[in-house]
């Protein structure tokens, strides 16, 4: 320690041990007085030297160790006897306690300043490890969550409120209530989404408590207060925020707001709906910091996102791409319509509701209550002189044959419709009422798609299938490749909430009409137009497309079996069975 308590020259120490030269710790000091960042950093920055080495150097000459955060299994009771403030001040996290002592990660222990204020705080004699600063930051997200500030707050909140009634002026926004408990309740609940990457909130009053729950990687994680009472408040205040009928609770409304929290710009999108103890709000949460996602982050592989690029770039036709709700489709096809955009295009979109706000690009929101539906708006839009039109989803007859007939006269056609495959879809065209002819004319491919989660690249494991799952690999690989296989399931770790899952991926079938595929869909013949499907060149079913990702160690074999769960694409296919 007492290494560490003296003044160390970092840049002298590289430039001696011959990782820097002496003009480039010149350039990096006069860097760094403009940016004002650490000298490590602004080398690194530099290229100079890496990152790891750097780590590397710094232990050797502290003598301290070298900590891989990723792989690290954190006490959170020890982690919280540093405060959050403390922690990202000073860029700090406790590992762990030994004989008295307690082992400080730091992304710069060089810092004494920062030595002494951890050291202070935790009254306790400390030792330093080096840690990675992005893995820190990252790995703070996750450890400090606002779990016990939703609470603090829920209860203050619960204290204001007498039995049967709230001060609505208290509730109301106003420029001098950051302090409010609604408001503190609320940044915090937003603030802990934000963290854990969830997709969705969900505000939802019991008969004796509330419970808030997140989708976080398609599955809800919940958080139960007893402070049941505090539900009318929370509620009254968003919509508020939402610009929505306060004194209306019989009924469902629907509204939009936009907050920033931790930097990120959010869009959210609220649903009330009255239910037997007072009124359930949803919350899609829209990140609209980083804009839409790139086609080539989608996570097709290449060769189907070179063929859907191609048809996407066709002049004419219809393209669907079909799955459940929350399958991904709106990022896929606004991932395209981002390709798409340029000056020398007109595209309009007709949505409900419209998620992201695209430059250049005409996005009209239906309204049933006007009677602005997807058929009349399409109608409109045609007179709009477009070249590309995207339908937020193919609803019924007439929106489909008003967007057939489009694609028919020279536009390109985007849209959606909810079917387990890509094969079933062109069939569901013809099923809705649409004559044969139309949808063998205009329809040119259709997208299947499904989210799978991926495994925690920090705690996965290997895996050796049982009997019935080996068997159905062997059935629909092959006894070779199916003993070959290397499998990967979840585990749970802090970086993962211990779910094993840390984000999702998309798994993507494409089916590209032929002609003997086209023949069968006029003559409306479901029979012969599956057999073509099947047959033709480049299809792969969701299922095989699923299982490449098991098998390269991105998703496990349970989240396969789930997908073939949904489709049921084998008759034979029994997932109760596998999983017994």
């Amino acid at each position: 320690m007492a290494a560490v308590k003296q003044k160390i020259r970092i840049g002298d120490l590289l430039v001696s041990n011959g990782v820097i030269t002496d003009a480039q710790l010149r350039q990096a000091l006069e860097k760094q007085k403009g940016t004002g960042l650490r000298l490590g950093r602004t080398l690194i920055s530099l290229g100079y030297v890496g990152e790891d080495q750097f780590l590397e150097f710094l232990s050797t000459q502290l003598h301290i160790p070298f900590v891989d955060l990723r792989r690290y299994k954190f006490d959170t009771t020890l982690v919280h006897r540093l405060s959050e403030t403390l922690a990202r001040r000073y860029r700090a996290i406790v590992l762990s306690e030994t004989k008295g002592e307690l082992l400080v990660g730091m992304a710069d222990p060089t810092d004494i300043y920062a030595f002494d204020a951890i050291e202070r705080a935790l009254q306790q004699p400390i030792q330093q490890a080096v840690v990675r600063e992005s893995e820190l930051l990252s790995t703070l997200d996750l450890v400090y969550r606002r779990t016990e500030d939703i609470a603090s707050f829920a209860e203050e909140l619960d204290e204001e409120l007498t039995d049967s009634q709230f001060d609505l002026a208290s509730l109301t926004p106003a420029a001098d209530d950051s302090d409010a408990p609604v408001v503190k309740l609320l940044q915090s609940i937003f603030q802990d989404a934000v963290q854990v990457r969830a997709s969705d909130i969900h505000i939802e009053p019991d008969e004796s408590v509330l419970r808030i729950r997140q989708r976080i990687d398609g599955v809800l994680q919940e958080q139960v207060m007893k402070e049941r009472r505090i539900a009318p408040a929370l509620v009254l205040r968003l919509k508020l925020l939402s610009g929505l009928d306060i004194s209306e609770r019989r009924l469902p409304q629907d509204g939009r707001f936009s907050l920033k929290v931790k930097d990120r710009k959010l869009d959210i999108r609220l649903s009330t709906m009255p239910i037997e103890h007072g009124e359930s709000v949803v919350m899609r949460i829209l990140d609209q910091t980083d804009g839409v996602t790139h086609l080539d982050n989608v996570g097709m592989p290449d060769e189907v996102l070179h063929r859907f690029r191609r048809l996407i770039h066709m002049p004419h036709g219809l393209i669907l791409v079909t799955g459940p709700t929350g399958s991904g489709k709106t990022t896929t096809l606004y991932g395209a319509l981002q390709e798409l955009n340029e000056v020398g295009k007109k595209i309009i979109t007709v949505e409900d509701p419209v998620e992201y706000r695209l430059h250049r690009i005409n996005q009209v929101q239906v309204n049933p209550k006007i009677n602005l539906t997807f058929a009349r708006v399409l109608r409109a839009a045609m007179r709009q002189d477009p070249d590309i039109l995207l339908v937020g989803e193919i609803r019924d007859t007439e929106t489909a044959e008003i967007a057939l007939r489009a694609a028919m006269t020279g536009h390109l056609v985007l849209s959606t419709l909810h079917t387990n495959d890509a094969v079933s879809s062109a069939m569901r065209l013809v099923d809705m009422g649409t004559e044969g002819f139309l949808a063998a004319t205009a329809l040119r491919a259709v997208v299947a798609q499904r989210l799978v989660r991926r495994l925690c690249d920090n705690c996965y494991l290997d895996y050796q299938p049982n009997s019935q799952e080996m068997n159905w690999l062997i059935e629909t690989l092959g006894e070779p490749r199916a003993r070959a296989l290397r499998l990967k399931r979840a585990a749970g770790c802090h970086r993962c909430n211990n779910t094993g899952y840390r984000g999702r991926i998309g798994v993507f079938e494409l089916l590209i009409l032929n002609e003997k595929m086209s023949d069968a869909l006029r003559r409306s013949d479901s029979g012969e137009f599956v057999k073509e499907a099947k047959r033709s060149h480049g299809y792969v079913p969701l299922v095989m497309s699923a299982l490449a990702d098991a098998e390269a160690g991105v998703t496990s074999l349970d989240e396969v079996f789930r997908v073939a769960e949904q489709i049921d694409e084998s008759g034979d296919f029994d997932v109760a069975a596998v999983e017994a």
